[in-house]
């Protein structure tokens, strides 16, 4: 028997990764923390990028909204990759980048 589907969901998620929301059901989604946890004057993290919400109770958060989230991250990791020159080297708190302008 299979499992209700909602199809918000499953029309979301599969375009976020390509994969229908079987597959996604199989593997949970990583926590994106990297251990570098200090927050910048706007409360997001240096380390994941995440803003104070999106770190608050990860574990419980619904898969697609886990989904949204690290696609998000992944445009916050390439826009701070553009306005460091390419290279994250360098980058703290005496050159921290404003990544949501």
């Amino acid at each position: 028997m299979h499992p209700i589907r909602r199809p918000e969901y499953t029309a979301s998620i599969g375009h976020l990764f390509g994969l229908q929301m079987d597959q996604l059901e199989l593997f949970e989604l990583p926590n994106p923390c990297i251990g570098v946890c200090e927050s910048d004057n706007r409360g997001y993290c240096k380390g994941c990028l995440r803003s104070r919400d999106e770190r608050f109770n990860w574990p419980q958060k619904p898969v697609a909204e886990k989904a949204r989230i690290l696609k998000l991250l992944a445009q916050r990791r390439k826009r701070r990759e553009q306005k460091s020159g390419g290279s994250e080297a360098g980058y703290g708190p005496a050159t921290e980048l404003d990544l949501f302008d």
